[in-house]
């Protein structure tokens, strides 16, 4: 990466930062907490995105994601109704593509390093980054997408898990979306196995870890009522 490069991105985050001062970012139009099955979204079969679906099936069979991946777009609809200035379509196909790099890296490798020590950090998700971007760029011109549209959904890819803060409002809502999923109790199933950690364990981490590193309004509020209702059934607070 170069100095100019750091600078234009240093400059993009503090644009952000300038633009949305309040933290979390207040919510603009409603939140909608009830569980997400209650709102599978336009997003979901029959909807507009389901040839973007059809292209990238290969790439939804690795670490879970044809789970997370519907999952996490549902929750973006819900992030784009409570924040109406952001745009939509780049932030439901950023979060629709933005873990399809998992398939093209080593799999062995990915609970191996990727969920362990200092993850964010861990090689392996830089490379899932890049080949995710990749992906993206595959498959969306034949799609109808523009190259300055595509160029926009990369720039939220890269980086997403390994850049500790977001350049624009939509880059904000897709990182929201990807953490969003975690509460809810199909969440904490699959990715507290991942970490090696029993429910109630992975469910104390959501809370102190997790929630704090959510950058709007909506989705702590998502993301707390999600909480509740996921130690409530999985007796939590009982089995530890």
């Amino acid at each position: 990466m170069t100095e100019n490069t750091l600078e234009i991105d240093a400059a993009r985050a503090d644009a952000f930062a300038a633009a949305y001062p309040v933290r979390p970012v207040p919510a603009e139009g409603p939140v909608d907490t009830r569980p997400i099955c209650e709102t599978p979204g336009t997003a979901g079969p029959g909807g507009r995105l389901d040839p973007l679906w059809k292209a990238v099936v290969r790439y939804t069979r690795t670490r879970g994601n044809d789970i997370h991946l519907p999952i996490s777009v549902a929750y973006a609809e819900r992030l784009c109704d409570a924040y109406p200035a952001s745009a939509r379509e780049l932030v439901l196909v950023a979060t629709l593509l933005h873990d399809t790099g998992w398939a093209r890296v080593d799999e062995s490798r990915i609970l191996s390093e990727g969920f362990t020590g200092d993850w964010r950090k861990a090689q392996i998700r830089y490379e899932h980054e890049h080949q995710g971007c990749l992906v993206a760029r595959e498959v969306l011109p034949g799609l109808g997408y523009s190259e300055e549209f595509v160029e926009r959904v990369t720039a939220i890819i890269e980086g997403h898990d390994t850049r500790h803060v977001a350049y624009s409002l939509e880059d904000a809502l897709m990182r929201d979306a990807d953490r969003l999923w975690r509460f809810d109790r199909a969440g904490i199933a699959l990715a507290s196995s991942w970490f090696k950690m029993d429910p109630s364990t992975y469910a104390d981490r959501l809370a102190a870890e997790i929630v704090p590193e959510l950058i709007t309004a909506a989705a702590v509020e998502m993301a707390t009522a999600d909480l509740a209702r996921s130690n409530a059934l999985l007796q939590t607070g009982v089995l530890r």
